[in-house]
């Protein structure tokens, strides 16, 4: 082992991972095990909250439901450039709700501690630093940012102002990236070498075929503020209901579900990303005029570092799946793999001995110093599954901003760790369309 993986292991507490011998962690547990994971402990509400919701379609809706379901936290506004939305948000969450089409007209309330930005990605970056400089923390969906230029402006608007921001990939407080960070840590799986992730979607809504409502019409969008930070156009419903098909407002598939990935696999390994990006794909099934691939495999190299040695990335997305979808992240380690979703971890390792080479265990034996009678041998499958009971990560991760906002504390997804998790992301996207390699400065966070 050279000087380099000492210092390595002797960071990450790994002294046990140099022994040839399964950790702890899995030897306890037989073959067939469910190992649960548990929280630890719980937020205290001790401090009344009042949200608003910027951007009140699929995802601003489903993160203002399981915002409220923590206590002490109450909804005070909502703006949407749709009526039908609006019109929406007083039926679910009630008819006092101040409403509007101008979100400055929600940071000019002095009643609202926090605001979460559900808007399609062109507005992530103004919104949040307008946010920010109003003396509102804020929440915002990934990716945090809608192209690479705009990461430091964020980054820097958070310094400056002080207050709390997460970025809502919610992977990142769940328990299953928990766990997998704690037994890579352990050296369950050994050194990391390299990792994969898959997500695919076939239906209409899951391949961003959105529903459009028969009265999304100029009489109920405001269309010129919805495109006055981009691209002069006539009003398109395709454009407005739809908009992740397009590189004016949305990221693509990378953008919408890589950057999950990244985001988790960053968090288990602390990597603070790779430093080449490639990138290949196509239209294949939903030629509907939109202008992002449908099929896209994103490759990348992560560089040894003082966080993990070197690793290879690979990750694919389909829309085309005709097995109706599936996701999944795994680590492949020197001693092992592991299979990790949010709510479960599925570690499986080789065969171990007493020896890392087989040849020397055979000379030690023909010696007499290897006994010939059989071992106990751990498990080389172990799965860790959630307790019953378990809200899930999106649950957790509001409760983590809820946690910082009230203790004045700090959030893993900040806006330097989304940074980091958002770039390589939108990166692939220039790769597919440049049709070249791009570098990346992952310490630095800018282009090289």
């Amino acid at each position: 082992m050279n000087n380099k993986r000492r210092t390595f292991l002797k960071k990450m507490s790994m002294a046990g991972a140099a022994s040839a011998i399964v950790p702890a962690a899995l030897a306890k547990a037989d073959q067939k095990s469910m190992v649960k994971l548990k929280r630890t402990s719980e937020v205290v509400a001790d401090q009344e909250l009042k949200i608003a919701l910027i951007g009140a379609g699929i995802m601003g809706s489903q993160d203002m439901n399981t915002a409220l379901k923590h206590d002490n936290v109450s909804i005070v506004a909502v703006c949407d450039l749709y009526d039908g939305r609006l019109d929406d948000a007083k039926e679910k969450w009630g008819q006092h709700l101040f409403l509007t089409k101008d979100y400055k007209e929600i940071l000019k309330r002095k009643d609202i501690d926090a605001v979460l930005i559900g808007t399609p990605d062109h507005w992530h970056k103004q919104i949040s630093i307008d946010a920010m400089k109003a003396g509102k923390h804020v929440y915002c969906e990934k990716p945090m940012v809608h192209s690479v230029d705009e990461g430091k402006d964020v980054i820097d608007a958070w310094k400056k102002y002080g207050k709390i921001m997460m970025v809502g990939s919610q992977g990142i407080s769940s328990l299953g990236n928990e766990k997998a960070k704690e037994l890579l840590a352990e050296g369950v799986i050994g050194d990391i070498n390299y990792a994969e992730g898959f997500w695919a979607r076939h239906s209409p809504p899951g391949a961003w075929q959105y529903n459009v409502p028969a009265d999304g019409t100029p009489e109920t969008v405001d269309w010129e503020r919805y495109i006055s930070n981009t691209t002069e156009r006539p009003f398109d419903p395709l454009r407005f209901f739809r908009w992740r098909n397009y590189l004016d407002y949305g990221t693509g598939m990378s953008g919408d579900l890589f950057v999950h990935l990244f985001t988790s696999l960053h968090f288990i390994t602390n990597s603070l990303g790779p430093n080449k990006v490639s990138a290949m794909g196509g239209l294949r099934y939903w030629k509907d005029g939109r202008e992002v691939p449908d099929v896209l495999l994103g490759m990348f190299q992560y560089p040894d570092s003082e966080q993990h040695p070197g690793f290879n990335l690979s990750l694919r997305c389909n829309f085309v799946d005709g097995t109706s979808g599936s996701t999944y992240l795994k680590i492949v380690g020197s001693k092992g793999s592991m299979d990790v979703k949010w709510d479960e971890v599925v570690v499986k390792t080789n065969k171990q001995t007493s020896s890392d080479d087989p040849f020397l265990e055979a000379q030690a034996k023909m010696r007499g110093e290897v006994s010939d009678r059989k071992k106990i041998l751990p498990p080389n499958e172990v799965v860790y599954k959630v307790e019953p009971g378990y809200k899930g990560a999106h649950y957790d991760h509001f409760g983590n901003f809820f946690k910082a906002i009230r203790e004045n504390g700090q959030v893993e997804e900040n806006p330097v760790f989304a940074f980091r998790a958002a770039a390589p992301a939108l990166l692939c996207n220039d790769s597919y369309f440049q049709d070249e390699f791009i570098k990346w400065d992952p310490v630095n966070m800018k282009l090289v």
